[in-house]
């Protein structure tokens, strides 16, 4: 008899450590709200504590205890290293070309990395009117790479985005390099479009190509993420926001 084993962590989880294992050293971050704001935190509370944190607001070096709602949340200026105008941060950190990695969330995203953040559907009239850029295209084409955090579904990964907020691979700059998803992981080939590499424990190809809109290709040597330890559960569940609001890409 065969015996099932059940994870002790949630895909979300998953996720998120296999984000911030993707960080390191004295990694320079240009931070999203969500879950690459969780990602990167965890990054700092475990293995890179050196990793400066960046936050659009202004914060930078900002070591928060939970992971903030909004970069508008106080903790961040309170635990910051310094706190700047955001002309400063976008002119002078952004341009000036001091940001290892910018890390995003998005609603859409398509086979070539380009992301959506500002409507669904037709943007006259819109089904759902999202956030917006913010700062998600000069993160994209300033940083050295950009990692993107997504749910993997066929709403969120589509052939053709609604509408395109940010330049993925095919940009001026590095642009995205690497997409985590609650599968498993994807990177631009040769010919920038995005493929799978990586594979999350319990998760199979075949429900990585259902989960995508388009005609998922797969690397040659597909590797295995290693399910996270206990230590990376602890330190991850710690930065839980203090309301209990889960935080979402």
């Amino acid at each position: 008899m065969t015996q099932t084993i059940t994870p002790t962590y949630t895909a979300d989880e998953m996720m998120a450590v296999a984000a911030a294992r993707r960080l390191g050293g004295t990694t320079v971050c240009f931070v999203g709200i969500g879950l690459p704001s969780l990602a990167a935190n965890l990054a700092r509370t475990t293995h890179a504590p050196e990793c400066v944190l960046i936050y659009e607001s202004g914060a930078i070096g900002a070591k928060p205890e939970h992971v903030p709602l909004s970069i508008g949340d106080g903790e961040l200026a309170e635990t910051a290293d310094a706190v700047v105008s955001v002309p400063e941060i976008f002119s002078y950190w952004l341009q000036g070309g001091w940001i290892d990695v910018g890390f995003l969330g998005a609603a859409q995203i398509d086979p070539h990395g380009n992301l959506n953040s500002t409507v669904i559907g037709d943007y006259d009239r819109p089904t759902v009117r999202l956030p917006g850029a913010g700062g998600a295209p000069e993160i994209a084409a300033l940083c050295r790479e950009t990692y993107v955090m997504l749910k993997q579904t066929p709403r969120a990964f589509v052939e053709q985005l609604d509408f395109r907020t940010t330049v993925g691979t095919g940009g001026s700059g590095a642009g995205v390099t690497c997409v985590v998803t609650d599968l498993g992981v994807l990177e631009p080939d040769d010919s920038k479009r995005l493929i799978l590499t990586e594979l999350h424990p319990g998760a199979t190809v075949e429900r990585a190509r259902e989960s995508t809109g388009w005609d998922l290709d797969v690397a040659e040597t597909l590797s295995t993420s290693l399910p996270p330890t206990e230590a990376e559960l602890e330190a991850l569940r710690a930065l839980e926001p203090a309301n209990g609001e889960t935080p979402s890409p």
